[in-house]
């Protein structure tokens, strides 16, 4: 069942419209099937205050009963959102499909796709590693508090102090399910356990005086209006002590948890190690592909796919002399090249931000020649927290707020610079930006006439599918790589990054490879380096199935794409194919598929393409 809840935060961290405007909508939207998805949206995102927050609006409001507290982690609140879910999809047969079509129809099969889908994972109690490495409370909540939790006003700065008291209380009911787990079969994996050590005593390494959830405090009151130096001093003072009180005492609790399960701790890496085992990972495949694939399959398209990339791969490396006996050794040589390296200091992580926003520039200066519509949201290149960088991945996006008060942001890992060579930044940015993500999730918040679910839940497959697709666009339509070989040569290796998770995804979770098996076929294909690739195989390791919506996503795209170029030869309009991806919103790509295919009817019986 925490895979029920890592699924429905990861929903409402893409929460972005405010509860009141959401709230108006019910009230006034005729009764039908946008007025009842609202309706149930709502409900589930009351159940947890944290989602509420992320909204970005309502706090600090009239509104606003929640944000001193965290979410609920007891069994007793998971079995409860169970069933609203469960309540949820019975009374959706209420509203269609008969009788539903155009928008109404395909907000119904979106709905009822994703409340089966979250239902049939949260059917397993125990399927997952609930703290771990990447997420889980000893991760996320500190993020939420430094990054989500926005104080503008000495009443936003009290419900922090609020918020730090609610933090002992999460660890503590947190670390209750990590030993029912551990009763009923579930400890992770001795390395898992070991980086996840790392994480919690890193994070309260030098007491609650260094700690972020202080040090990151005075800046923030020092912009407060109504506050003066004593009144700014005394939160700070609270803070600390409650850190050292509450948060400090929670994180010994746990680490000393995980030092008593790493003594009998086993070193096998995939899913099928735990009770039902099987179930969950094929569960796990469908939720994160939204296709009905099973292991052998992703698996085997996962090594066609390798195959190719490679020979595109070897063919740019002869044609630059970069010479190595195998693929992995010249790709490894080119990673080391000083003209590829930005100095791991101050100013060369100032650089690396520097080119990043570069390349930005210059994608969005040929975008409008392929997209009808151009998010207006900002969009900030930062670095990824320094207390959160040990585990982080190399780059990742967070979506905007409806208000403004949060920018669409990509946080780039700058750990070691050396992790992120120049040749492949181009495509991490393309990704992680524009038009990969920050269109995609920025683009949904401008959809009009559709219900909440319809704005803010992403899907896996669809999501990440886009943001490779947007890489093959950026080389096959936006001329970036035209005079950078090597960057289209980062383009090929994230792709084959992503081809070689479907394999290694498969290997560790159905085909029982080792964590040492898959480090080493990643590293061989890809070239990127051990330290990277061990990261990423511990995530897939914590998150069975997620990797493998990416490029079952992209492919997915580009045979629709390949359709509907066949279909309406030189009708076919790229930025109304765009459009219709990227203005409906999320689904899942069975959805899209059908989806798509109307256009193209529409479209070819139409003058011309709309």
């Amino acid at each position: 069942m925490n895979v029920l809840r890592r699924v429905l935060r990861w929903f409402f961290g893409f929460v972005v419209v405010g509860l009141a405007a959401a709230s108006m909508w019910f009230w006034f939207t005729p009764v039908g099937i946008n007025n009842y998805v609202n309706k149930i949206t709502i409900q589930l995102a009351l159940g947890s205050p944290q989602a509420l927050t992320q909204v970005g609006i309502i706090d600090d409001t009239l509104l606003d009963f929640h944000s001193g507290k965290l979410d609920d982690q007891t069994i007793e609140h998971e079995k409860k959102m169970l069933a609203r879910l469960r309540d949820a999809r019975a009374g959706l047969d209420d509203y269609g499909p008969e009788g539903l079509q155009g928008q109404e129809l395909l907000t119904w099969k979106i709905t009822a796709w994703f409340l089966d889908d979250l239902i049939r994972q949260g059917e397993f109690e125990h399927s997952g590693y609930r703290v771990n490495q990447i997420s889980g409370v000893t991760v996320d909540t500190p993020q939420f508090l430094t990054d989500g939790h926005v104080i503008k006003s000495p009443r936003s700065a009290r419900r922090y102090l609020s918020r730090l008291t609610e933090f002992g209380r999460v660890l503590r009911e947190a670390k209750v399910r990590v030993e029912d787990d551990r009763a009923n079969g579930v400890v992770p994996p001795d390395f898992v356990i070991s980086q996840t050590l790392l994480g919690m005593r890193s994070f309260i390494e030098g007491g609650a005086e260094k700690n972020a959830l202080v040090t990151t405090l005075p800046e923030k009151l020092a912009k407060v209006d109504g506050l003066d130096e004593a009144e700014r001093a005394e939160i700070v003072t609270k803070a600390r002590e409650l850190v050292q009180r509450e948060v400090i005492p929670g994180y010994q609790a746990m680490i000393a948890l995980f030092e008593d399960m790493q003594r009998t701790a086993n070193h096998d890496a995939g899913i099928w190690r735990l009770p039902q085992g099987e179930a969950i990972y094929a569960a796990a495949l469908k939720s994160s592909t939204t296709t009905d694939l099973d292991a052998d399959q992703v698996h085997a398209l996962g090594l066609s796919e390798v195959s190719r990339i490679e020979k595109e791969m070897l063919a740019i490396l002869d044609a630059q002399g970069i010479t190595g006996e195998t693929l992995a050794a010249r790709i490894q040589a080119l990673n080391t090249r000083e003209d590829q390296v930005f100095p791991n200091d101050e100013p060369g992580r100032a650089a690396m931000l520097a080119y990043l926003k570069a390349v930005d520039a210059r994608v969005m200066a040929v975008a409008p020649k392929f997209f009808a519509t151009i998010p207006p949201q900002p969009l900030e290149i930062v670095r990824v927290p320094v207390y959160s960088q040990d585990s982080s991945p190399g780059g990742y996006y967070n979506a905007p707020a409806l208000d403004g008060s949060r920018p669409g942001r990509f946080y780039i890992n700058q750990k070691n610079n050396a992790d992120n060579p120049k040749f492949t930044l181009p495509t991490l940015m393309v990704h992680e930006g524009s038009p990969g993500h920050h269109f995609q999730l920025s683009a949904a918040q401008l959809i009009e006439g559709v219900p909440l679910l319809r704005k803010v839940f992403p899907f896996g497959a669809y999501a990440e599918g886009w943001a490779l697709y947007a890489e093959r666009l950026a080389k096959t339509d936006m001329g970036i790589y035209d005079s950078d070989p090597l960057g289209d040569l980062g383009r090929l290796q994230a792709e084959m990054f992503r081809a070689a998770r479907l394999v290694v995804d498969t290997g560790l979770h159905a085909k029982r490879w080792s964590r040492e098996q898959a480090i080493e076929y990643m590293v061989a294909k890809t070239g990127m380096t051990e330290a990277e690739v061990t990261r990423e195989v511990e995530r897939y390791v914590v998150w069975p199935g997620q990797a493998t919506s990416y490029k079952v996503g992209q492919l997915a795209i580009l045979r629709m794409r390949e359709r509907a170029e066949r279909a309406l030869g030189p009708r076919f309009d790229i930025k109304a194919f765009h459009e219709v991806l990227l203005m409906n919103g999320g689904m899942p790509l069975e959805v899209l598929d059908g989806t798509v295919d109307e256009w193209i009817s529409r479209s070819a019986s139409s003058k011309s393409a709309p």
